[in-house]
């Protein structure tokens, strides 16, 4: 059986924990920042874990994470 690629478009945004779950960056915090409170940019930049509905999707494009 040959070897299964990566999406390397999934493997640059999300990664794997210890426990297993996809961890992933949470949006609206690239540009356009001078109008967002301070409060929101900083809740913005903690990570967030994938939804349970889209971790099969997730991991079938990351076959080795």
């Amino acid at each position: 059986m040959p070897k299964l690629k990566t999406r390397r478009a999934a493997a640059k945004r999300f990664r794997t924990t210890g426990s297993g779950k996809f961890v992933r960056r949470k949006a609206n915090k690239n540009h356009l920042l001078e109008h967002k409170g301070s409060d929101r940019k900083n809740r913005l930049s903690h990570k967030a874990l994938v939804d349970p509905r889209d971790v099969e999707r997730v991991s079938l494009m990351l076959p080795y994470a």
